[in-house]
């Protein structure tokens, strides 16, 4: 055998060895492939049959209640919205009652499926507590931008009372429902189209808006607790704190409060002899236009 004769047989060995080795590592990456792919295809079958089977309880439930919300995501109850609210209601940080959106049926719904007692709530409206405007004294005239809130943050208002309406309409900017109007410097808001989200009440910086029973008769048209000879040299349809409501009232709806009646809807029975006895008409009956 010649030399070269031998280098050939050396070179087709080397040539068919390195051939066996790269069939072997194909062999192996192939199989490293195939069980990689077969472990990912077993945990994604695993992560649905998980999620499908063991969905959170909770979580359903947090469905359920945010389909029965009224879904106006006022913002009156606090949250950002409805679904902040139904989280809340679901761990238990909150009552039914914070929602004054929410129509009584849908309300008894939820309470079912949180397993929780409701009371049957009345409707409410809001109402501003005042009757100033035009009748209360300037402290100064204001002419920066045109919202109760920029006013109140100097000296607290142009108006000498510290609880009078300001009247530019940061109450009427918020309402949902356009139900607030401005009339001789005062908030008016208009019952038949409250829903009572309680936006306006945020709204207010002079905090003068309350909300009371849909089916109030009467409602007191001030918010001051000053004493009588303050109120007099500040604005001439404030409360006096005189009492005569109070002492008057035939089914003791009415008690003196900080100098302020406050009335326990409860009890009254709409005579209105309040409203005919108050010398200064601060206690109100509620017209069409208040009712």
């Amino acid at each position: 055998m010649t030399f070269g004769n031998t280098i050939s047989i050396i070179l087709a060995e080397a040539e068919a060895a390195a051939e066996n080795v790269a069939g072997d590592l194909f062999a192996k990456i192939g199989i490293s492939a195939a069980i990689f792919c077969g472990i990912a295809l077993v945990l994604t079958i695993l992560i649905l049959v998980v999620s499908k089977v063991c969905k959170i309880d909770s979580d359903e439930k947090l469905e359920k209640v945010i389909e029965n919300l009224a879904g106006a995501n006022c913002g009156g109850c606090g949250c950002s919205g409805c679904a902040g609210f139904a989280a809340k209601l679901c761990n238990g940080e909150t009552d039914l009652s914070a929602c004054h959106v929410t129509s009584a049926e849908n309300k008894k719904e939820i309470a079912k499926i949180l397993g929780m007692e409701i009371k049957d709530e009345e409707r409410t409206v809001a109402c501003v507590m005042c009757s100033g405007g035009s009748n209360a004294n300037n402290l100064y005239k204001y002419s920066g931008i045109d919202t109760c809130v920029y006013e109140a943050r100097l000296f607290g208002g142009a108006k000498m009372c510290n609880d009078g309406c300001l009247g530019n309409g940061s109450c009427m900017s918020v309402c949902p429902e356009r139900a607030i109007s401005i009339h001789d410097h005062v908030s008016h808001i208009d019952p038949s189209a409250c829903i009572s989200c309680g936006m306006c009440i945020n709204a207010c910086p002079k905090h003068l808006i309350e909300r009371i029973p849909a089916s109030a008769p009467i409602y007191v048209a001030c918010s001051s607790h000053c004493k009588g000879k303050e109120v007099t040299g500040v604005c001439k349809s404030g409360c006096i704190a005189c009492g005569l409501c109070a002492k008057n009232c035939p089914s003791g709806a009415i008690v003196m409060e900080n100098n302020l009646p406050r009335i326990d809807y409860s009890k009254c029975t709409g005579c209105l002899t309040c409203v005919a006895k108050c010398p200064r008409k601060v206690i109100r009956r509620r017209h069409s236009e208040d009712k």
